[in-house]
């Protein structure tokens, strides 16, 4: 007789939270049996194999350990589309949604069709979503990060989006040629404080910590950007970037200060002010 626990037993008897073991339990069956979430329930008196029941085991303990769930089962969703994910790269946040319908809105008002720059693109998240979203639009994305891009390009051909996309390697402006502008830059930098206490907590323990922050006063990747915006952006052109919850009164500061003007300031899901834009 088998000593193996069901499908139920073992989501009973796991001490994760019940919506993180259905996740890598989900995982589990996708990956050893092609199965759907679904099977959860509609197979919950299924007993796993032994190569599967280890795989369970091992993610288990990682998720207890705080491995982050993106890491484990190598997705995201974010926006409209799912990416895949790894160390090397951030895990996206839903806030940065925000940018993206920042980014939608002016290419609707630009008449569906723009050139577009993502800094620091990591997973490809913003790129990808917009070029998914907005088929008529060019993107190049850059990222410091060889590990990043090998991500981002990745997930660039899952997607089939390809022929919008374009990744360089390098420093945000450096990056790209000196005479190059755009419609819309768009950018999620680096930006909590080197002594912030949140780094050595939760999933940022396991995320890249240079995707995270400057090493300084979070700060100095934005006025990176925020200062070499008007060389880059078409007459009328759009930046927006992310920011910490306490940094956007510094950031208005550096639009003006950069002689950007339209400025506004953008509310994540959570009411806090994330996002901040200017124009040329």
């Amino acid at each position: 007789m088998s000593t193996n626990l069901s499908l139920r037993e073992l989501l009973r008897s796991s001490t994760l939270p019940q919506s993180e073991a259905r996740l890598l339990l989900a995982h589990v069956l996708e990956n050893h049996y092609q199965l759907p979430r679904s099977a959860l329930l509609s197979r919950d008196e299924m007993e796993l194999s032994a190569n599967a029941l280890a795989d369970w085991k091992l993610l288990e303990t990682k998720r207890l350990n705080g491995e982050p769930i993106a890491y484990l089962v190598g997705k995201k969703g974010f926006h409209n589309i799912e990416l895949q994910v790894a160390p090397g790269v951030l895990i996206p946040r839903p806030e940065t949604e925000l940018l993206v319908e920042i980014g939608l809105r002016e290419i609707t008002r630009l008449g569906g069709k723009a050139q577009l720059l993502d800094l620091g693109t990591g997973s490809g998240a913003i790129a990808l979503a917009i070029a998914s979203a907005a088929p008529n639009s060019q993107i190049l994305a850059t990222d410091q990060s060889p590990e990043a891009l090998v991500i981002a390009r990745s997930n660039t051909k899952y997607l089939n989006l390809e022929s919008q996309v374009q990744f360089i390697q390098g420093s945000w402006y450096e990056a790209i040629g000196k005479d190059a502008t755009f419609d819309l830059i768009l950018s999620n930098p680096p930006y909590i404080e080197k002594s912030d206490p949140h780094l050595k907590q939760g999933d940022l323990r396991f995320e890249p910590i240079n995707a995270l922050t400057d090493q300084a006063d979070g700060l100095s990747c934005l006025i990176a950007i925020i200062s070499g915006a008007k060389l880059h952006l078409n007459p009328k052109g759009l930046i927006a970037v992310e920011h910490g919850f306490d940094q956007s009164d510094d950031v208005v500061e550096l639009m003006r200060s950069a002689g950007l003007g339209d400025i506004q300031t953008h509310l994540d899901l959570a009411g806090h002010r994330r996002v901040v834009s200017g124009r040329k």
